[in-house]
């Protein structure tokens, strides 16, 4: 009784999340149809998308509580919510949206406030993803991110991102002769360290690492990762085509929502450096976004979603073949997973 109670308490909590964003979708988009009639207009999905679509989500929402009561990761972690965040950051994400449309009206993608330091970064990271108010560069985009991500998601970004720690322990058991303690695992490209958050419920004593390339994410990542019992995990500033690591150096490797912001020739280099500091053995896992090949249905919603949140990078990712990146890099068992909106890579670095 208590578990079928917690059950569609959580299902209840992720279907509010839902409509909550589908709610602010449409709210957000009429308004700006009114203020700024000329921008981002799209062709709304169909109702037959839109059924795969719910569909995919009740999947995910299923493969998340049956993962807790696995133990993949405590039950708990599906009730973990940053509400002082939401409340907080809510209404400054609608005070940013006027700047937002503006810079789409100008065709402004790569615009930058004067204080803003870009020295020292490659030029293909200074965008403004997401549209993001001085890119991945500023407080102010740090503490926007998670909820805008959620917002875009429809409430499901968390456990998507939780999708990577069934396949990322079951590809550490190669390692049980080793303490846990000295388990070594990089989270590559961490943000605001969600991702590395859910890895500490799941895996409390391992030693837990993450490198960006935003000092402002970084900064949102140790404040959030600082509420946490337990050791902090380590935090570089390091550009992913350079890994500032040992040869085979980690256990496992992953990443999360990266390989669609890179050019072609970087997600190779990416890929490659994530090879280099694999131990043998060792597991490197990719979440992202779907692709063409394994989710044609949603052909025309990945067409459109490069140009509706200014993703450079992201039509070709939906064609790149990353299994063939994988293998060049020499990875090897690779499988691939789909769960709602995002594909998983998990991968092996040869014994």
């Amino acid at each position: 009784m208590y578990k079928n109670l917690t059950k569609l308490t959580y299902e209840s909590l992720q279907h509010s999340k839902n409509y909550f964003s589908l709610g602010h979708k449409l709210l957000s988009t009429q308004l700006k149809n009114v203020v700024y009639p000329t921008v981002g207009r799209v062709k709304p999905a169909s109702p037959e998308a839109i059924a795969k679509l719910q569909n995919r989500l009740n999947l995910l929402i299923e493969a998340d509580w049956q993962d807790s009561q696995k133990g993949i990761y405590p039950e708990s972690v599906l009730f973990d919510n940053q509400w002082a965040d939401f409340f907080v950051n809510y209404p400054l994400l609608w005070l940013d949206l006027p700047q937002v449309w503006e810079r789409i009206t100008q065709g402004r993608y790569q615009d930058f406030s004067s204080t803003t330091d870009q020295e020292g970064y490659p030029s293909y990271y200074l965008q403004n993803f997401h549209h993001q108010t001085d890119g991945y560069l500023s407080e102010s985009s740090a503490n926007l991110y998670d909820l805008q991500v959620e917002l875009l998601f429809g409430g499901a970004a968390d456990p998507m991102r939780r999708r990577i720690l069934a396949p990322l322990k079951r590809g550490l058991q190669k390692f049980q002769g080793i303490s846990q303690k000295q388990i070594r695992i990089l989270d590559v490209a961490c943000g605001t360290g969600r991702t590395l958050k859910l890895m500490r419920s799941a895996m409390p004593e391992a030693s837990l690492f993450g490198t960006d390339l935003s000092p402002a994410y970084l900064r949102k990542a140790n404040q959030i990762l600082s509420e946490n019992p337990g050791e902090l995990p380590q935090l570089l500033q390091a550009n992913a085509e350079e890994l500032p690591y040992l040869d085979n150096y980690f256990h496992a490797v992953t990443s999360v929502f990266l390989c669609h912001e890179l050019p072609a020739a970087v997600r190779q280099t990416v890929i490659e450096q994530c090879f280099r500091v694999t131990k043998p053995g060792g597991v490197f896992i990719i979440c992202d976004s779907i692709q063409m090949s394994d989710s044609p249905e949603f052909a025309e919603m990945m067409n459109g979603f490069s140009k509706m949140f200014h993703e450079p990078y992201y039509k070709h990712y939906t064609t790149d073949d990353l299994v063939e990146r994988l293998e060049k890099a020499g990875f090897e068992n690779i499988e691939t997973q789909i769960h709602f909106l995002s594909k998983y890579f998990i991968a092996y670095k040869p014994a």
